[in-house]
């Protein structure tokens, strides 16, 4: 009886261990196949999220509106100085503008009542010289004077005669504000295109260094482990960080 068992319990554990190592050749089989199309996975670099950006389209946002380039570029911070910046240039070229249209249809039709003076067709330099003048006859008298004949204006066009010498002081004061006015015009035209040139330089600026450091945070790193099937090897991994 006690040969009889110790004969089954032979023949149970001789097919035990043969399924055991029938099992783990198998194992170790897909395992190894897993671990080369991993190796094989890893080599390939992982997709890019983040692109570099183009200076040239960081310049012509900010050619279109200030701060834009900026926001572009990642950093806005800055470039809603520039984008204020723009707003208040056009407020300023708007108020400007529509002043000294105001005063220049008040000292036309000023002119027009007191000195009876047609303005129309009318140059800047006659424009002042009616303010400096009481008359025709004495800006002609004048420049008759000075030897200066090529100056002398005609009576019939150029006719003007102020009713006295306050109104014409009170035209030029018209006329003086209503061109002050206009060089504010001027200057706003002008702080509006340095405005979008600075920040054009400004963007393309971050951008550069946008792209220098999108560069540098990507980079190559090799990883060496021990191979977790076979002990003795070792698993060499590549991975494409950003």
């Amino acid at each position: 009886m006690k040969k009889t068992l110790l004969a089954v319990l032979l023949i149970a554990s001789v097919i035990s261990a043969q399924t055991i190592q029938t099992k783990s050749v198998y194992e170790l089989k897909n395992d190894a196949k897993q671990i080369k199309i991993e190796n094989i996975a890893s080599l390939i670099p992982a997709e890019q999220t983040s692109e570099k950006k183009s200076g040239f389209l960081a310049i012509v946002y900010s050619l279109l509106l200030p701060g834009m380039g900026e926001l572009y570029a990642g950093n806005y911070d800055k470039g809603k100085y520039f984008t204020i910046a723009d707003g208040v240039c056009w407020g300023a070229y708007a108020g400007f503008n529509i002043f000294a249209r105001w005063r220049r249809n008040d000292y036309k039709a000023f002119a027009a009542a007191y000195g009876g003076v047609d303005l129309a067709g009318k140059d800047a330099g006659y424009l002042s010289n009616i303010s400096e003048f009481t008359s025709i006859e004495d800006y002609n008298r004048r420049q008759r004077l000075d030897r200066n004949f090529g100056d002398i204006y005609d009576t019939e066009k150029y006719y003007w005669n102020w009713a006295s010498d306050g109104k014409r002081a009170e035209y030029r004061t018209m006329w003086e504000s209503s061109e002050y006015a206009f060089n504010n015009v001027r200057f706003a035209v002008g702080a509006l295109i340095v405005n979008r040139i600075i920040s054009a330089i400004d963007a393309a600026l971050m951008v550069r260094s946008y792209n220098k450091n999108l560069s540098a945070q990507t980079s190559w790193n090799v990883n060496v482990t021990p191979n977790q099937v076979y002990p003795s090897g070792l698993e060499i991994n590549f991975l494409k960080s950003f």
